[in-house]
């Protein structure tokens, strides 16, 4: 139904259902995923996952069928449940597996193990071997297989992992040969050492300052500024207690490299100071913009559960994500049983067309990552439209945020199976070209490594123009209640019709929430240096620093892309509500007083920042090829 048969734009009337056709196909293929996690459950392959396998064929724990062509496989192993390794040691890193045979044994052997004869007693009192199944413990001291048969001497005591049955050596000093490179290189590296040393040194002002980023909902250009001169005050200080040689001799190179670091960060916080009060000027010149955050704030306050969306998105994102692994593991020790001629040892691989399941999975991943990701913003759109379309705030649902998502399940989840589906048809062929360019890196020649490299950018930017634009269909579905494409073409409509808007706030808004992530990490590392200041002797502030930072910054950015996504549902509800209200009786306008704004300043903006710019860089390329 078109817009213009409607004037009123109330979210909880007229509710319908919307692309029930792509609810079915989305269900259908969840069933599919389900009968993947399935497969491997029912042909045993989560089985040897768990309970662990030896290199015959034997799932330790249960009596085992015999497979064809290998002697020692179909032996009863109920009385054994773990796995033993005969080299736990022998790591293949690249294949992410121990390179050695694997037998299922009763018991781990919690003691060192220095001879054959040790070896034989153990198997002689546990009833289960130590070496190949093939030679019985009697023969441990005299077969001539037992060097490569056997466990390599000596034996180290071993404990079972929870869970997984594998027994693993207690004392981990055998895996010190992959990190001795790394020990060598940090020994060696004095700096290195420094940094490391530094981070051990301050974990506990680490944790009390990410901590402190998670409070930072806000800052003012004058603490920046206050906050450069202290910056500047504390390098002066520090570089005067190292020319006065106050620090110890053990920190003297520290304070070197902490006044080395201070003056880069003082530097670094004058110039963002002198931008920031330039442009601060231009930016509270944009009137729309600055009453789309003003009112995007009151809506925080009167929904503040808004808040809490990425921390809920992120944990249903880590759960399904969790599914997913295990599920693939699973896979990884589905199938039929293959023995390698070479080393002799079974492996487990699915044939046919059932070696295709990986690939069914991986587009689940990206499907139902997207069509999470897509939940969020209907039900942030959902929440945000009832705000905007109620006139008295007072009659607003209790939990509008719950009611959204009531809607959401309800109406909408076809909607967002299709706009979820369309962000992942783009998404994976982009993520197969950048395969296949880090894989044929340094090999193909300049003209296809740039094709590649276009091909990449294209489809980034049209994932990017795509996602956009599903993100103000579900705004209009949560004001209409229509199917995905014609919320898609009417969102698309308004948004032409106001381009000059759009691009005015999607550039003025990007900055100004930029520099709201970079305002909260700047107040992060400046309380981040104060700490540290107090250890200015033996501790580098430059990897703390960094890591604190990280942290603020992730924290900033799942907060205000939250924001991001209020200001640009608020913008659209603005622009219907201009188009079909005038303000006259019976069509008022239902937008705050806020918004209600001189729309020349927004058009002047408009004209200086993007038509003015324009024309200059134009003449400017006429005048360099006239010359």
């Amino acid at each position: 139904m078109p817009w213009q048969s409607k004037r009123d734009w109330k979210p909880l009337e007229e509710r319908s259902c919307t692309d029930i056709p792509w609810l079915i196909i989305f269900t259908l293929f969840c069933i599919g995923m389900a009968c993947i996690c399935g497969y491997p459950i029912a042909t045993g392959g989560a089985s040897r996952l768990i309970s662990g396998y030896d290199s015959y064929g034997n799932t330790c724990g249960k009596n085992n069928t015999r497979i064809d062509g290998v002697p020692l496989s179909g032996r009863d192993m109920r009385e054994n449940k773990y796995v033993f390794f005969l080299d736990p040691c022998n790591l293949d890193i690249i294949n992410r597996k121990i390179k050695s045979i694997a037998l299922c044994v009763s018991k781990c052997p919690a003691a060192e193990l220095k001879s054959y004869s040790d070896l034989k007693q153990f198997a002689l009192n546990n009833g289960s071997h130590l070496c190949s199944y093939d030679i019985s413990p009697t023969r441990y001291t005299s077969s001539s297989d037992r060097y490569t048969k056997c466990p390599k001497l000596p034996v180290l005591p071993s404990k079972a992992v929870p869970l997984f049955r594998r027994c693993i050596p207690v004392d981990i000093g055998c895996y010190t040969e992959f990190a001795q490179a790394f020990i060598t290189f940090v020994s060696d590296n004095t700096v290195l050492r420094r940094v490391i040393g530094g981070v051990m040194a301050s974990k506990e002002i680490i944790m009390g300052l990410c901590l402190l980023a998670l409070g930072i909902t806000h800052s003012c250009s004058s603490l920046i500024l206050r906050g450069t001169g202290v910056l500047w005050w504390l390098y002066v200080d520090s570089r005067n207690a190292l020319n006065n040689n106050t620090t110890s001799v053990f920190g003297k190179e520290v304070a070197s490299d902490n006044v080395k670091a201070l003056l880069v960060y003082a530097i670094g916080a004058t110039i963002f100071t002198v931008c920031l009060h330039v442009l601060v000027l231009h930016v509270k010149r944009v009137a729309l913009t600055i009453s789309l955050f003003h009112v995007a704030g009151k809506v925080f306050i009167h929904l503040p559960l808004l808040a809490l969306q990425p921390f809920w998105t992120f944990l249903c994102l880590m759960l399904f994500w969790v599914y997913w692994i295990a599920v693939l593991l699973f896979l990884g020790t589905a199938g039929a049983p293959v023995k390698n001629n070479s080393t002799g040892v079974v492996e487990y691989q699915m044939q046919g067309p059932l070696q295709y399941l990986v690939w069914y999975h991986a587009v689940g991943l990206i499907w139902i990552s997207e069509f999470i990701l897509a939940f969020q913003q209907m039900t942030i759109a959902g929440a945000v439209v009832t705000y905007y379309f109620t006139r008295n705030k007072s009659q607003m649902p209790i939990t509008p945020i719950l009611s959204s998502m009531a809607r959401t399940i309800r109406y909408h989840l076809g909607t967002l199976a299709k706009g979820s589906f369309i962000i992942t048809l783009v998404k994976i062929p982009r993520l197969i070209l950048t395969y296949i360019h880090s894989q044929l890196k340094g090999k193909e020649n300049a003209c296809a490594r740039c094709m590649l490299k276009a091909c990449v950018c294209c489809l980034w930017c049209l994932e990017k123009c795509l996602a956009y634009l599903n993100q103000n269909a579900y705004t209009a579905t949560a004001i209409n209640s229509t199917n995905f494409c014609t919320s898609a073409r009417d969102a698309f409509v308004i948004l032409v019709e106001n381009a000059l808007r759009v691009a005015a706030i999607n550039t003025v808004g990007d900055f100004v929430l930029f520099l709201g992530k970079v305002l909260i990490v700047s107040c992060t590392a400046f309380a981040g240096i104060l700490a540290l200041n107090y250890q200015r002797d033996y501790t580098v502030w430059v990897l703390p620093l960094l890591i604190v930072c990280l942290f603020a910054f992730l924290v900033a950015h799942c907060f205000l892309s939250v924001f991001e996504n209020v200001v640009d549902v608020l913008f659209l509800c603005f622009a219907i509500d201009t188009k079909y209200n005038d303000g006259s009786p019976g069509r008022e306008y239902y937008m705050d007083k806020a918004l209600m704004v001189r729309e020349e300043i927004v058009l002047l903006f408009s004209y200086y920042c993007f038509v003015l710019p324009l024309t200059l860089l134009d003449l400017l390329f006429l005048s360099v090829d006239f010359f």
